[in-house]
């Protein structure tokens, strides 16, 4: 009976924790960059922000291929400021091997990133949850 009752508060505990996860967790495809490569990074929880680091990486063709950049952090920072806000984070961008404060735009199943330095900004298309 005891281990029954563990079993249950285990559980409860584990559905509030999965409740209780931000709308930007999961895996999101980029937009394809100035060479047609896109990636699919993975977004979570780091400290009290959200950072994403580039899983997989694949060519203009679709086709995946090996890529330096697998396991690096492309995001770093992101504080959510609600209404699907995130904002204050950077974001690197490998195609041009360069870093840019940035903010984020969560609408259903669609994060719009954007990066600028000083007053020019970079739009980074909408990326879209890989499902």
């Amino acid at each position: 009976m005891r281990w029954f009752a563990a079993m249950m508060v285990t559980a409860v505990l584990a559905a509030g924790a999965a409740q209780a996860a931000d709308p930007v967790e999961g895996l999101w495809q980029t937009q394809p960059d100035d060479n047609g490569h896109y990636g699919h990074i993975q977004i979570a929880p780091c400290g009290a922000a959200y950072c994403g680091v580039l899983v997989k990486a694949f060519n203009k063709d679709g086709t995946e291929e090996a890529s330096p950049n697998i396991g690096k952090q492309i995001i770093w920072d992101m504080k959510a400021e609600g209404d699907g806000l995130y904002d204050g984070g950077m974001i690197w961008a490998p195609d041009r091997d360069k870093t840019y404060k940035s903010k984020m735009q969560l609408t259903g199943d669609g994060l719009a990133v954007e990066g600028c330095v000083l007053f020019i900004c970079r739009d980074g298309g909408t990326w879209n949850r890989v499902k």
